[in-house]
């Protein structure tokens, strides 16, 4: 369980070091914006090769992985719908501003982003007890410009560089604790739950990259988001390759 907990760490410790670059380098919003683009692409594959395709194939034909899709999918709507009215409806905006009173729904919007892909890091090493190398690479990546553009506009709105690093550590923590839950709360499951845990994941997933990511990435890195988004698809069909070929 520990393993869990220390690799759930590991790929959301890009939190803290986004935090620190935005907290001290001024980073342009185009160049954000194209990083943004690459961390949008491997997650979608993350999603595609990871999530949704050994769902859809584990399940044979029963219809668990694709309810597990809309179930996230819908849950993440709406649990986003909610903390966005609390006013982090911003808060992956690459030139938004954010006053020191929204703290809470800042965190909370970004614990939303941050536990479907870090329960599947937990889930992962229940198959054999091995991480996912790319599942691993993917949420490390795509953490790093979340945590560029929200400490950008916690600077904006005067926090303190203690204040924020102080803040992506919280959540990174938390997120670990997600991983580790992720692990021990599913131990004894049977394969079907499983199976429902993981395409829900790459439902919410998406949703937040179709909402959130893709737009910024798009409005800030014009029509080359297209191609730095194909650059992280590929990197992480890479990594899965190196790792099948690794662990055979």
């Amino acid at each position: 369980m520990v393993n869990a907990f220390v690799w759930g760490f590991i790929a959301t410790i890009s939190l803290i070091l986004g935090g620190f670059i935005g907290a001290w380098f001024k980073i342009g919003s185009r160049p954000l914006g194209l990083i943004m683009a690459f961390g949008a692409g491997v997650l979608i594959s993350a999603v595609a090769f990871e999530l949704t395709y050994e769902a859809v194939k584990l399940a044979k034909g029963s219809g668990v992985a694709g309810f597990g899709l809309l179930a996230g999918a819908f849950t993440f709507f709406f649990s986003d719908m909610l903390i966005g009215r609390m006013g982090a409806h911003g808060r992956k905006a690459i030139t938004g501003t954010h006053k020191s009173n929204l703290a809470v729904p800042i965190v909370l919007g970004t614990i939303l982003d941050g536990i479907p892909e870090s329960i599947v890091i937990g889930l992962g090493l229940l198959n054999g007890g091995k991480v996912s190398l790319s599942m691993l690479v993917a949420v490390f990546i795509s953490n790093l410009p979340e945590a560029i553009a929200g400490t950008s506009g916690m600077v904006a709105g005067a926090w303190s560089r203690k204040r924020i690093l102080l803040l992506w550590f919280f959540i990174a923590i938390v997120c670990a604790f997600a991983s580790l839950g992720g692990y021990g709360l599913f131990s004894n499951a049977s394969p079907s739950a499983i199976y429902f845990i993981q395409a829900f994941a790459g439902g919410a997933i998406l949703v937040m990259l179709a909402n959130t990511m893709i737009p910024e990435a798009y409005e800030h890195g014009g029509k080359l988001a297209g191609i730095f988004t194909v650059f992280g698809f590929t990197t992480a069909v890479f990594v899965v390759l190196l790792e099948n070929v690794t662990y055979r």
